[in-house]
């Protein structure tokens, strides 16, 4: 299945928050050069030790450089000592370069608050605050050397004392940003890592799904197509190459036909391509009131069918139980007091003649009750995959020897594998057969020819039964496989229903065929048997 993938790492990296403050090291660095250099600020950059502000400078920025190059390099997360000694050289540097350029008093010395605010984010609570300390004991240290030194601005104690203040502060304040940006930052990675949770599920519940999903955009071009959306479209090994909807033409017309008016949303096409014959394919728009995307359903109709005939099948086993309770047992007695009431010699011939009429009856509803537990029992299909040319050849020559008919046999391709319960394989053809024979001439050769090859479009096998007789007449045709339906006064009408059933229970679908230019034939359509669900 195409899928996006939009995972995010919003977890806090201590790489990107020192890669940043690197370059502002190097910033700063480079442009304290400029300034000194276009004596833009003679008066205050290096204006009591020119020659230990231009070498610390130089020094600050070429180390920052090198620190940056090195962070692009190498993209490991930064260990504490290196971001520790990061903090500790801004600060050495910082109170050279205000040393050299006038005290505390040049205003230089407000920089060590973006390092003591870069050291709350960069290292732990404790290490932050000892910074800071250090710092502001560097400052009021700086202060005190240079008025021993120079004797001049008494006011840099103040100035120091004032900044010392101020580093403290930042110091606390960015602790208790940083704390909170961790926090969002662990809530905001636990909440993407659920999202990509949820997201990996509904990935493999779509993919998982046996009904197929394909979504398409505007433009029709395929966002989203499931395994089970290609197995019973057709599409052959299409792994994650890009599909169009032209390379789906079932798709595609059932679509254009859908957007004219011409089909409703949910409607049962004929398939050419994939191994079902038959496909529902539901189609709507995938936001309520926008035409942008399409979302389409497919399903297997023989599948939905065959469903369906499971829960009709489940309710005729309750009642049968019934009829077999109800039924059965009066039945048997009528039966029985037939035949003690015909070994009477006192019953006149006319009225033996009833006897029989009785007796033939009670047969016929017995049979009837016999085919309808035959159906609520069926058991559940096993298919297995069977050679049929061989596998017809046997049951052809076991059917000879006990109904001294000849049936043909003919290929027309060699050999056929198909997947299917060789039980009920057994019972259709003896039911169809059967059928056959009975309105078939008797005198006639080869009364019924079985005649097995493959369907050239879907490479699916199938079996004809063609037999010689009249054939079903038009009219009865649309009505051969509902139960009950009989034109013989001693028919149960379910011999049919019971084939049809046995064959949707294996992927498989039974018609008939009749018209002038071939005799009366059954086609037993099997499903593909590299394909069919076992």
């Amino acid at each position: 299945m195409k899928s996006i993938n939009t995972a995010i790492d919003p977890s806090y990296d201590p790489y990107q928050l020192l890669r940043v403050y690197t370059y502002y090291r190097v910033l700063l660095g480079s442009l304290l050069l400029l300034i000194y250099r276009s004596n833009l600020a003679s008066n205050v950059l290096g204006s009591e030790n020119a020659s230990l502000f231009v070498y610390t400078t130089w020094t600050y920025t070429i180390v920052s450089l090198v620190t940056l190059i090195t962070l692009w390099r190498n993209r490991s997360t930064p260990t504490l000592q290196q971001r520790f000694l990061a903090i500790l050289s801004d600060i050495i540097s910082m109170i050279l370069i205000m040393y050299a350029s006038g005290g505390a008093t040049s205003g230089l010395g407000y920089l060590l608050i973006v390092a003591v605010a870069a050291a709350g984010m960069l290292l732990p609570a404790q290490l932050a605050v000892f910074m800071a300390a250090l710092a502001t004991i560097a400052l009021i240290g700086e202060s005190l050397v240079h008025h021993l030194v120079s004797g001049v601005d008494s006011k840099a104690l103040f100035v120091a004392g004032s900044l010392g203040a101020m580093i403290f502060i930042t110091a606390l304040t960015f602790q208790y940003v940083t704390r909170k940006i961790r926090d969002s930052s662990d809530k905001l990675a636990a909440h993407a890592q659920h999202i990509a949770h949820l997201q990996k599920l509904a990935r493999l519940i779509v993919e998982r799904m046996r009904t197929g999903i394909v979504v398409l955009n505007k433009n029709d071009d395929i966002e989203l197509i499931n395994e089970a959306a290609q197995t019973l479209l057709g599409l052959q090994n299409a792994g994650d190459v890009s599909l169009s909807l032209n390379q789906i033409p079932t798709l595609k017309n059932q679509l254009e036909q859908w957007r004219t008016g011409r089909a409703q949303g949910s409607d049962i096409v004929d398939n050419r391509y994939g191994p079902t014959n038959e496909l529902r394919i539901s189609l709507a728009n995938l936001e309520l009131g926008k035409t942008e995307d399409t979302l389409a359903f497919i399903e297997d109709n023989r599948a939905i069918i065959q469903q369906a005939q499971q829960l009709k099948l489940a309710s005729l086993g309750r009642l049968t139980a019934s009829i077999a309770h109800e039924i059965r047992n009066p039945l048997g007695a009528i039966s029985h007091a037939s035949q003690l009431l015909g070994e009477s010699q006192q019953i006149p011939d006319d009225d033996r003649r009833l006897l029989e009429i009785i007796s033939n009856h009670t047969k016929r509803v017995n049979q009837i009750i016999e085919n309808i537990l035959q159906v609520s029992r069926r058991k559940t299909a096993t298919p297995t995959t069977l050679e049929l040319t061989h596998w017809a050849q046997q049951f052809i020559d076991e059917h000879d020897r006990d109904s001294q008919m000849d049936i043909g046999l003919k290929f027309d391709t060699i050999p056929v594998h198909a997947t299917f319960d060789a039980s009920h394989l057994q019972q259709i053809l003896t039911n169809l057969i059967e059928n056959a024979l009975r309105y078939t001439p008797q005198d006639c050769q080869e009364p019924v020819t079985l005649v097995i090859g493959i369907e050239p479009s879907r490479q699916t096998p199938y079996i004809k039964i063609v037999d010689k007789g009249p054939g079903i007449a038009p009219d009865n045709q649309k009505h051969i496989f509902e139960p009950f339906f009989t034109t013989e006064s001693t028919g149960s009408g379910l011999g049919l229903f019971i084939c049809q059933e046995l064959c949707e229970a294996n992927q498989a679908f039974l018609h008939y065929q009749c018209d002038d230019e071939q005799p009366s034939c059954f086609i037993l359509q099997m499903a593909h048997p590299d394909k069919a669900q076992q």
